[in-house]
């Protein structure tokens, strides 16, 4: 069906529906833009929001993300990246093919229909001016023949009357000639105008008018197949992208995959990890049995008021260690006291104080009271060295050796940190190397350059290396004394972390003073505003170096024979008199010393002591 013969006379209806067409392109062009607008945003928040929750450099987020479901979760950010990168992709394809092609079109379309119906409204005036031809020559005839007809009857009446003259009616016959002649004439020229406008019409209603409307309706249905090609373009865009986004969506189900619950609570293992032993058994205290001791006045079990009974733990329970002392005399002195004393012989000797005094029978309490007491005590720092250390701890600070952390923890800093400085030597090897090999070249070509213009740089490097190799060999001692492979701290390590100590030796000796205050290896820190800081054994282990021996505070008599068959005590024969260097502090343990180099831990009942009023003062 065509539109020329259909719709011949639908020429405005015909401008309509063609401008309407138009705007109906350009409203699907602004629909595509502002699809290509929100892809563009939407890709803009999902990278914006896979950015927010990316892990911060250098920080404890970055730690996390060894857990494999942590992984899994960066393993979706970067994939939401690769599908935000999509969105965009989506964009510029619709911005390129769909956009700005239909952008292109319209504006060639509007010129095309301008021009064909530029060229039907020039055939409309034309057939108009013809009309307007053929209606002056019919008007024009039909007044010059209704002159003629005037002209005749005229004519004739004149011709009939006899009071006319002869001249009078040739006059008229002459007037009516003329007027037949001109409504001739107008009629031959109304006969030619009327076949000229005919032929016009013709050719205006069969030949052009068909022709523009059919350039017309063929541009029309460009226009609607071009809009379904950008409609098909418009999915294929998507469509393009769909195996890409569903690789992301694959990788993401991927990741969610190879999470491992089991490697996740290993990590945890490892990441908390203290590798201390749990507490052992807690031995049965027998207050029936009569103890004889001798108990001060200044008795550190007075000054605790009412007196809490401490946990005595076996040979096992070292989660908490005994400060400022060496550890080989720690390990010795930590063991046998935490078990209660022997009961004195049945039989007491002539020299023995039958009336000696018994052993304090301690208020007893509950069990589940005392292990809350003891997992909830907090270590306390008695030098200034110790409170140094725990201040740092609260300001941020963490010490060298990383003795602030359990065991386990402690040896896996100490080996990433050797891990890089290995890494930095090498590095700073292999730019020694280049340097050395710059210099031969140097040395084989000297237009090349200097080769003393190196040496500078090379001792340089040589200086950073032994630096990291000295800083190296620092950390591996530490490392190999948390692994157990040396016994004690290097001299020179002994004297850096000593350095310190030497500094302050007032401050060291005032707090010498309480070193030893709790010989069952706890020790608590007062709570501040910023919270409770727990300074571990690894804290004080190897702290100082050589240390001043306790002071005697008074002289024992041995009223029995004691045989110091466990770590920490000591052998006493009857009658032997000894030092007291720390008395009884309620565990029926007295601490004495034979010489600079036999000390240790003996029952109270089994001595006497005379504790000297000086030492008591002070």
């Amino acid at each position: 069906m065509s539109w020329g013969t259909e719709l011949w006379d639908q020429f405005d209806n015909l401008e309509k529906h063609t401008q309407w067409g138009i705007d109906i392109l350009e409203k699907y062009i602004k629909f595509v833009k502002e699809r290509t607008e929100i892809e563009l945003s939407y890709a803009k928040q999902l990278r914006n929001l896979a950015k927010k929750y990316q892990p911060k450099k250098n920080s404890k987020e970055e730690e996390e993300y060894r857990y494999t479901a942590c992984k899994a979760f960066l393993s979706t950010l970067n994939e939401m990246n690769d599908y935000a990168g999509q969105h965009e992709v989506i964009s510029e394809n619709m911005t390129s093919n769909i956009t700005v092609e239909l952008a292109r079109y319209v504006q060639e379309l509007k010129q095309e229909r301008k021009s064909y119906f530029h060229d039907g409204r020039k055939a409309q005036q034309h057939i108009e001016i013809c009309w307007k031809q053929l209606e002056s020559s019919k008007r024009r005839f039909e007044r010059d023949c209704k002159e003629a007809d005037r002209a005749q009857q005229y004519f004739e009446k004149m011709d009939a009357d006899i009071n006319v003259t002869k001249a009078d009616v040739e006059k008229a016959r002459q007037q009516a000639q003329v007027r037949h002649q001109m409504a001739e004439d107008s009629k031959a020229d109304y006969s030619s105008i009327l076949q000229k406008f005919n032929h016009e019409q013709h050719e205006y209603y069969h030949t052009h008018i068909p022709n523009i409307f059919q350039k017309i309706q063929e541009m029309e249905e460009r226009r609607i197949v071009r809009i379904g090609d950008s409609m098909k373009t418009y999915a294929e865009v998507d469509r393009q992208v769909i195996p890409i986004i569903g690789k992301c969506l694959d990788e993401i189900v991927k990741a969610a995959e190879s999470i491992d619950q089991k490697n996740d609570s290993q990590l945890v293992i490892e990441a908390y990890k203290s590798g201390f032993e749990p507490p052992g058994d807690i031995e049965f205290e027998d207050y029936t049995q009569p103890m004889k001791r001798t108990v001060s006045d200044n008795s550190l079990s007075n000054s605790r008021g009412e007196g809490k009974p401490e946990l005595k733990f076996g040979g096992k329970s070292k989660g908490k260690l005994w400060p400022f002392i060496k550890k080989n005399k720690l390990m010795s002195l930590l063991t046998s006291p935490h078990q209660p004393p022997p009961p004195p012989p049945a039989s007491a000797s002539p020299s023995a104080v039958p009336n000696g005094p018994q052993s304090p029978k301690q208020q007893k309490e509950p069990l589940s009271h005392r292990f809350n007491e003891f997992m909830t005590s907090k270590p306390k720092i008695h030098c200034f060295r110790s409170l140094k250390r725990g201040l740092s701890l609260k300001l941020g600070a963490t010490p060298e050796d990383f003795s602030n952390l359990p065991p386990e923890q402690r040896r896996k800093k100490l080996q990433q940190k050797v891990d890089e400085l290995n890494k930095e030597i090498q590095k700073e090897m292999d730019q020694r190397d280049a340097i050395t090999k710059m210099k031969d070249v140097y040395l084989k070509n000297p237009q090349m350059g200097d080769p003393a213009s190196l040496d500078h740089k090379l001792t340089e490097v040589s200086q950073n290396i032994e630096k990291l190799r000295l800083e190296s060999q620092k950390f591996e001692a530490w490392l190999a004394e948390v692994e157990g492979r040396l016994p004690a701290r290097s001299e020179q390590a002994r004297r850096q972390s000593g350095m310190f100590d030497a500094q302050n030796p007032a401050t060291v000796n005032n707090c010498a003073q309480d070193r030893e205050s709790s010989p069952d290896g706890s020790y608590t820190e007062e709570q501040s505003q910023e919270g409770e800081v727990k300074v571990l054994a690894t804290d004080f282990d190897d702290e100082f170096d050589e240390e001043e021996p306790l002071p005697a505070i008074g002289t024992c008599k041995a009223l029995y024979t004691f045989e110091g068959q466990n770590e920490g005590t000591i052998s006493v024969v009857e009658g032997e008199t000894l030092y007291v260097i720390e008395e009884d502090k309620g565990d029926g343990w007295t601490r004495i010393r034979r010489n600079e180099d036999e000390e240790g831990y003996v029952p109270t009942s089994y001595v006497e002591v005379y504790l000297d009023k000086n030492a008591k003062g002070s």
